[in-house]
């Protein structure tokens, strides 16, 4: 193992432990290589790459810190590899959210409370085929993430949105927007909406599962042309 992976592993170790909490303030660089048996430079590796992944904060003159640990700090570096990745790449990707998503959107049809199902039916209806491909961008990002909120597990929730991120979304409005095809897309996600308001949980996951499908074969078609 590389100097610098064994400090990043032995950081981990402390935050895992309990050693060092969310919010906690790391020791000085000099005591906390000598107490881990490591270089200060391989140290201050360590924390640069822990900082770019959200693990720690680093306070200029004031110190480093152990970050909230939430789920949308320690997974916002995928929505960069996603951006980054080629059409191939993104397929699978977008299998992967399919997955995903498909049954958390039938958790949402089980365990969704009325309200958040009313504030669903209201994004669906707040929009229409005529609106620009920007609005139909933060349509698309606040009617899924309505939906895998009420699945309740913040993990899968960050997970799912950063697998599909707004320069992605951007893309595929416009695809679906140059092939007439919004307003079948915006029926779908009312087809959705209407199932989880049923407490349909099996509907609700088929037609999720075939909606992302859709996206895919978009992609797919798009890729070979």
């Amino acid at each position: 193992m590389a100097v610098t992976d064994e400090a990043i592993e032995k950081i981990k170790a402390m935050i895992v432990s309990g050693e060092l909490a969310p919010g906690d303030r790391l020791p000085p660089e000099k005591e906390l290589s000598e107490r881990l048996g490591l270089s200060r430079n391989s140290m201050r590796e360590a924390v640069k790459a822990l900082e770019v992944i959200r693990v720690l904060d680093v306070r200029r003159g004031d110190g480093t810190y152990v970050t909230s640990l939430e789920p949308h700090l320690l997974l916002e570096a995928i929505s960069f590899v996603v951006d980054m990745h080629d059409d191939d790449s993104m397929l699978e990707i977008f299998a992967v959210r399919r997955m995903l998503e498909s049954q958390a959107t039938g958790l949402a049809a089980t365990l969704g409370d009325d309200d958040a199902i009313a504030e669903l039916e209201r994004e669906v209806d707040s929009i229409d085929a005529t609106v620009s491909i920007e609005e139909l961008v933060e349509h698309d990002i606040r009617f899924h993430s309505e939906i895998v909120g009420m699945a309740g597990n913040a993990y899968l929730a960050s997970l799912i949105e950063h697998l599909s991120s707004q320069t992605v979304r951007a893309r595929v409005w416009r695809g679906l927007t140059e092939g007439g095809a919004v307003e079948r897309t915006l029926s779908e996600h009312r087809a959705i909406a209407d199932a989880i308001a049923r407490r349909d949980s099996g509907l609700a996951t088929s037609l999720a599962t075939a909606h992302i499908a859709g996206v895919e074969r978009w992609l797919r078609q798009a890729a070979s042309a």
